[in-house]
């Protein structure tokens, strides 16, 4: 596939993502109450947005790294310094393997921010650093899905 066209698809997805995620948010008006799952929600939200705004900017001028690698870069660091501090917050004890390997997360952004600051790192895995990047996009949508699963199916009697 072309990398415009998945950087699109990806882009137009995660925000398709991020839409429904908002009706999910109006359907429990209790998780805006209660701080913690305000914060995990909200990390469910940037698991959708930031690979979206990724994809996005690496769209806007393929001529110019600089344009993608310092989005990258950005991006992913919200990412890993939120999915950080959610390590610590998500206590409950019926969360599921993607709540439980959150930390998982945080490495993907790390690559990412590997892959925006040092181009040549993805040559080790035989594809360009945009490459490289979508297949780590790839997998925090897939986190992010299973995520936003575990969160939304965790029992409302759960205290954190």
């Amino acid at each position: 596939m072309d990398l415009s066209a998945f950087y699109s698809l990806m882009s137009v997805t995660c925000f398709t993502l991020v839409g429904l995620w908002w009706t999910v948010i109006q359907r429990h008006p209790e998780w805006k109450t209660d701080p913690t799952r305000r914060r995990l929600s909200g990390g469910v939200y940037l698991s959708f947005l930031l690979p979206g705004l990724m994809s996005t900017f690496a769209q806007v001028d393929a001529t110019n790294p600089f344009i993608w690698r310092s989005s990258f870069t950005a991006a992913a660091i919200v990412g890993l310094v939120n999915t950080a501090r959610l390590l610590g917050a998500d206590r409950s004890p019926t969360r599921g393997p993607f709540r439980r390997f959150r930390w998982v997360v945080a490495v993907l952004y790390a690559a990412i921010v590997v892959l925006a600051l040092v181009p040549g790192v993805a040559s080790v895995i035989g594809g360009t650093p945009l490459q490289s990047a979508a297949v780590a996009l790839i997998l925090l949508v897939v986190r992010a899905h299973g995520l936003a699963w575990e969160f939304m199916m965790e029992p409302d009697e759960v205290q954190r």
